[in-house]
């Protein structure tokens, strides 16, 4: 990190971060072309959580290059200044990398739903529908690399 500053070195405020974060941003690589896409998610243990349909786009590029990136952010607002280039913004954000793969299991699918769930509505016991379990495709991302950054604190 070039501005040592802003570094977030202590990995619970990270994973605090991670834990009230609404929306995951996950980047994946077309070939060439880079695709992000916002996704709700779970973290647990140095891995990130996500669920979606069976096909579509991110499946398609996933089961072609399993590396991926994701950021979240807490905390925003603008910081006005009285001239253009004093404004700027506060935040935290943690940005990572890891290696996706997809949950198959019936019991790894559902500890994967459950962790999703708890993110947004905290502990649970939560029950899914037989239909919507079976179509659900779960994506475990194994975090290899994190940084957190805050400005404006």
């Amino acid at each position: 990190m070039r501005k040592k500053e802003f570094e977030i070195t202590d990995f619970s405020e990270i994973e605090e971060i991670l834990n009230r974060a609404g929306v995951c941003r996950l980047g994946l690589a077309d070939g060439d072309t880079p695709y992000i896409v916002p996704l709700n998610f779970g973290y647990r243990d140095r891995a990130i959580f996500f669920h979606t349909g069976q096909a579509g786009k991110k499946i398609d590029i996933l089961r072609k290059n399993p590396a991926v990136c994701f950021e979240v952010e807490i905390d925003t607002a603008v910081i006005r200044s009285d001239t253009a280039c004093g404004w700027g913004m506060a935040y935290r954000s943690v940005v990572g990398a890891g290696t996706a793969r997809f949950i198959e299991d019936a019991a790894g699918k559902k500890e994967a739903l459950d962790i999703i769930m708890a993110h947004y509505d905290g502990a649970g016991a939560w029950e899914y529908r037989e239909t919507s379990f079976g179509k659900a495709c779960i994506i475990k991302v194994e975090i290899k690399t994190i940084t957190g950054r805050k400005a404006g604190m």
